[in-house]
């Protein structure tokens, strides 16, 4: 008989990624105007954006720096006891805490962590809804958060990080976030070359894969998920005509058969759009899919190879 693999279920879903960026205006210009995010607020160092139909004020911070990559994931609490349940397990993980910080403008109160790659995490629980901003946003329907500009993904679906040790890494995840493993990759060598994690029904919203670069607490990519394949067909088109760098697809990967397009945003941060489909997993004993180091080498889904630079970029870029 095969145990439940389904967590406490204490953290409800991904809220939101702060990507940092050294070309602020630029990046801003290509999330609102071409990518289609909507502009929740903005404050003298973020801005704060949302997805046509991310109920949350604030699913990606875009933060001026002068470096890019991730500054923190946020996940939301299922409950504010949750969230207290959460902090105890974390406390007592032995992994590096940051402790409470007052939240921003698009949430209260929350715990900062860190995994032992760099990588900062906060868990919270208090939130701010969207707000249409102006009437050009209102949308038509009331159970949609907003009109559709750009490439207009409907809502955030994960994010990539690169790790030296997956194996570690996946630890951090099942014993801070409750996480429950869906998809992974076992290379010849032993070690874990990839792990897709879920605190939900959701396929995944967070990935790891092995760092090559000998960089730290360095992001892969994040991604924003399209109702459809077709969005992803018409998004290549508005990335193309607005001269942004499509790095690869679209195409359909092997792992978690998502359709994706992946692109660079003007400071070199990878963004991933993708059609997460219909694929839930439901099962509460869900076998974990593993992929031997073989398998990847056929390529994504449908034979295309994975191209170089995926396997090496990643911000920040390696210092040289």
């Amino acid at each position: 008989m095969s145990n439940p693999t389904n967590p406490s279920f204490d953290i409800a879903h991904l809220g939101h990624v702060e990507m940092l960026t050294d070309k602020f205006e630029e990046s801003l210009d290509f999330f609102t105007r071409i990518y289609g995010l909507k502009l929740s607020a903005q404050d003298e160092t973020s801005a704060y954006l949302r997805a046509w139909d991310d109920y949350e004020f604030c699913t990606l911070k875009l933060t001026k720096s002068d470096t890019t990559g991730v500054a923190h994931i946020g996940y939301r609490a299922a409950s504010p006891e949750a969230l207290e349940r959460r902090v105890k397990a974390i406390e007592e993980s032995g992994y590096k805490v940051i402790g409470w910080n007052e939240g921003d403008l698009s949430h209260g109160r929350a715990f900062r962590f860190e995994d032992p790659f760099g990588h900062v995490f906060e868990i919270y629980y208090d939130t701010n809804w969207w707000e249409p901003q102006e009437d050009a946003e209102k949308a038509a329907l009331k159970n949609t958060a907003s009109a559709f500009t750009g490439a207009a993904p409907r809502r955030i679906d994960h994010l990539n990080l690169l790790s030296e040790d997956v194996t570690e890494f996946k630890r951090f995840m099942q014993t801070c976030l409750g996480s429950r493993v869906t998809e992974y990759i076992q290379l010849d060598n032993g070690r874990l070359g990839g792990c897709w994690f879920t605190v939900n029904n959701k396929t995944y919203d967070l990935a790891c894969t092995e760092e090559h670069g000998g960089g730290h607490a360095r992001l892969h990519h994040v991604t924003y998920a399209t109702d459809q394949r077709e969005d992803i067909l018409r998004a290549a088109d508005i990335f193309l005509q607005n001269g942004v760098h499509i790095e690869t697809g679209p195409h359909k990967h092997a792992v978690q058969g998502t359709f994706f397009l992946y692109v660079w945003e003007p400071a070199g941060n990878r963004v991933e759009l993708a059609n997460a489909g219909a694929r839930l997993i439901l099962a509460p004993d869900w076998k974990p899919v593993c992929w031997t180091q073989s398998d990847r080498m056929k390529g994504q889904a449908w034979g295309l190879k994975t191209i170089e630079s995926f396997h090496t970029h990643g911000t920040p870029p390696i210092k040289q």
